[in-house]
């Protein structure tokens, strides 16, 4: 990775200075969440968007479960967000189980309630662990589904990326012909899975743009909170758990605030290290609470837009 003059001055100044001392709050965020399955969950889920909101994300996203089984959840979200609050919603829309006539429908219907942001995936089966197979009549990949979403109407699609390679992936350079297969098909930017070291984001950064890909890439940051479901979640998309991070929440098992702390201090870490290499966007995947990235949105500088603008008045 070459980095520029301003970024090796901010490296220093991250070195030398205390590590979250007066940044200049010019991150832009994204939030992450999956539609509730209970209304207590539910009422989770809209704590954590109004505790968010104020920091002035420029989308939230929500979620489309294994084989579409979240479809009227994730829709029912998506137009409450976008009836209730000021923030731009993304919705999830996958391949799986379903025919190119049923996601023009789903996308058309996301069109009429004021979704302008689709993020396109190929998705995964219902069933854990099985392959991927394409409906007869349906988008085989994502890059078909990116070409497919365009000619319905002018979305702004994300698509997924990964650091650390697909495990379906015949390679890292067979995986990132894909990612560019996705942006030339109309993608607007790639947002990565999770990973816990900055130098899988910057390696990943750096072979893409040799491949020709210039759209922004955007960091998936997770906040860990419980080492054996990320473990799980890693297996699913490639992701590497670092062995130190089984030593730092052992014992704390019984200490939620604890280890809440602990995320909250990893995961603040690398976006400050992320921040030092140049990145000012980040996309946090919240698991639907927004305490952990309220936080490190605090850290990296970002303030209620409220509070600024009061500031700024007097």
């Amino acid at each position: 990775m070459t980095l520029s003059l301003a970024q090796l001055h901010e490296a220093r100044h991250a070195l030398d200075a205390p590590f979250f001392a007066d940044l200049a709050g010019d991150a832009a965020v994204s939030f992450e969440f999956f539609p509730p399955r209970t209304e207590a969950m539910n009422e989770t889920l809209w704590q954590s968007i109004k505790t968010l909101e104020p920091l002035g994300p420029r989308f939230v996203s929500v979620t489309y479960g294994a084989g579409g089984s979240t479809r009227e959840r994730t829709h029912a979200t998506v137009a409450r967000i976008v009836n209730e609050t000021a923030i731009p919603a993304a919705a999830h829309l996958t391949c799986v189980d379903a025919s190119k006539a049923e996601i023009e429908q789903v996308a058309r219907q996301y069109w009429d309630v004021g979704v302008r942001h689709i993020v396109a995936l190929r998705g995964d089966p219902a069933n854990e662990g099985e392959r991927f197979t394409p409906h007869p009549d349906g988008y085989r990949n994502a890059a078909e589904l990116v070409a497919g979403l365009a000619r319905i109407a002018p979305f702004e699609i994300s698509v997924a990326a990964y650091p650390e390679t697909h495990p379906e992936a015949a390679s890292p350079e067979a995986d990132l012909d894909n990612l560019k297969r996705k942006l030339d098909a109309g993608a607007t930017r790639a947002m990565t899975q999770f990973f816990f070291s900055p130098e899988a984001y910057f390696r990943f950064r750096d072979a893409a743009a040799r491949h020709g890909i210039d759209n922004e890439i955007v960091p998936g940051i997770l906040p860990v909170t419980n080492v054996a479901q990320v473990r799980r979640f890693a297996g699913m998309c490639g992701a590497g758990i670092p062995p130190w991070m089984d030593r730092l929440f052992e014992g704390l098992d019984d200490h939620p605030p604890a280890r809440q702390l602990v995320a909250a201090t990893i995961a603040a870490e690398l976006c400050r290290k992320l921040y030092a290499g140049g990145v000012r966007a980040f996309h946090f995947y919240t698991l639907n609470r927004a305490e952990l990235a309220y936080a490190i949105c605090h850290l990296l500088g970002m303030r209620p837009r409220l509070a600024v603008d009061r500031e700024k008045a007097a």
